[in-house]
């Protein structure tokens, strides 16, 4: 099989490090001549880019093989391949559960998607799943939109919290340099994009692990070091950062995130529990008591700052006094959204030993419990921008209302109004919010922030 005229198809599952390397791929795909194709089940090439943060989305990705290797029996060309999370855990064995697969490859090994398919056309069937120092990325990745970008800038993670499978299957950190990030996001405002959001599993360790000296009794690369660095590049509007840990979160960066205007106020800053024994069992490194200090920090400086974060009900061992802890935080901060998940015990970590697992029936109470309580403080967070002029850079059609823009505020909320996307695409738009839901908001174009 040769790659011209074929078709190629990526389904993403998971979090956005999976977007931001399926976007990779789809590059090299297209570098090679493959041409994007919408239905999974007309393409010559299928890729499924995996997830292995909860059972659900593994268990999905079976099934959507299941279907693609009857397509197999008919179509011997057909090429198929287990890319990011699962395929890393898995690895080898999963020959034997699917041995129609013809490439195996865990997340580290994006960039080398075609050596690893130039071996696949010669006949072999191929499993990268071992260690690799991720080089330098030079690969043009397709991205699904024109106007926002994800940039890597640390691939892996150093932390060992108990119930995560993520160290094992992305590997150990690998910060890239200032200047290859600094060099990517020029290329990206030379394009024309107006928003980068710059992603790490745990993007506050980003540079520890370069050589460089130590100033002032810290490491001279952080993260804060590098938002300084790039936030000069022409045609760059806005910065975004994700994902933060409470452990590493610091006022320095804080602070930076006030002195440099394109830096968006808005901090993802995952909690888990809001019980400090529960915390401990997950190996998390901090208490309730810090993550409230940190929010207390970051509204110090930025009263209007939105806050979103991550939390798991159902940990091993969780009372619901412990559980009620959890509700008790969120209640008291006020987040802007809390994504939310029951938890799943997943391979090699080591809460998914421990005895003292819970029902799945006390799982799913909580789990509906506390997305009653998000909605709700998310309800009254929205409601302070009813009847104000907020800026949003417009993205795409809203493709349930095609007379409507979508785009998001500063604080990442997703705004709806009426507008021409082909003359507003990329452009940062007043709009007048006429009504505030939980996690959304439409308004009017106006002609000036007020």
């Amino acid at each position: 099989m040769t790659p011209i005229d074929r078709s190629y198809h990526i389904t993403t599952f998971g979090c956005q490090m999976n977007k931001a390397d399926s976007e990779r791929m789809g590059g090299i795909l297209e570098d090679m001549g493959f041409q994007w194709s919408d239905d999974p089940f007309t393409a010559d090439l299928v890729l499924y880019n995996t997830c292995t943060i909860r059972d659900l989305a593994e268990q999905k990705v079976y099934s959507y093989l299941g279907k693609q290797t009857r397509r197999k029996k008919d179509n011997p060309d057909l090429v198929l391949i287990m890319a990011g999370c699962v395929a890393q855990q898995e690895g080898e064995a999963l020959l034997r559960r699917i041995p129609e697969l013809d490439l195996i490859m865990g997340p580290q090994h994006a960039n080398r998607l075609e050596d690893l398919l130039q071996q696949v056309f010669s006949g072999a069937q191929v499993v990268a799943t071992e260690p690799i120092h991720i080089i330098e990325d030079i690969t043009k990745p397709r991205r699904d939109s024109s106007v926002t970008a994800w940039v890597n800038v640390i691939y892996g993670c150093n932390e060992r919290c108990t119930y995560c499978v993520v160290p094992n299957v992305r590997g150990v950190e690998q910060s890239r340099t200032p200047e290859a990030i600094r060099a990517e996001i020029k290329e990206l405002a030379r394009q024309g994009y107006k928003e980068v959001t710059l992603l790490g599993q745990n993007i506050d360790a980003y540079g520890r692990d370069l050589p460089g000296s130590t100033v002032e009794g810290r490491h001279s690369h952080t993260l804060t070091d590098l938002l300084y660095y790039i936030h000069d590049i022409e045609g760059i509007e806005r910065i975004r950062f994700a994902t933060s840990h409470p452990r590493y979160f610091t006022e320095r960066l804080i602070k930076a995130c006030t002195e440099l205007p394109k830096v968006c106020e808005h901090f993802h800053v995952p909690f888990q529990s809001g019980d400090n024994d529960i915390l401990k069992a997950m190996s998390r490194g901090y208490t309730h008591e810090k993550y409230r200090r940190i929010v207390d920090t970051i509204r110090k400086y930025m009263p209007d700052a939105s806050i979103s974060a991550d939390a798991i009900v159902g940990f091993p061992g969780e009372t619901e006094e412990q559980f009620e802890r959890t509700l008790e935080l969120i209640a008291d901060v006020g987040f802007d959204m809390v994504n939310t998940a029951a938890y799943s015990p997943r391979p090699n970590t080591p809460a998914a030993l421990w005895a003292n697992q819970l029902s799945e029936e006390i799982k799913l109470d909580r789990l509906q419990r506390i997305n009653h309580l998000v909605s709700q403080t998310a309800i009254e967070r929205s409601g302070r921008y009813f009847d104000r002029v907020e800026s949003v850079l417009v993205e795409e059609r809203n493709a349930k209302n095609t007379d409507q823009v979508l785009g998001r505020t500063r604080g990442n909320r997703l705004t709806f109004f009426n507008g021409d996307i082909e003359e507003l695409r990329g452009k940062v738009v007043p709009v007048k919010i006429t009504e505030a839901r939980a996690f959304s908001l439409t308004g009017d174009r106006v002609t000036k922030i007020e």
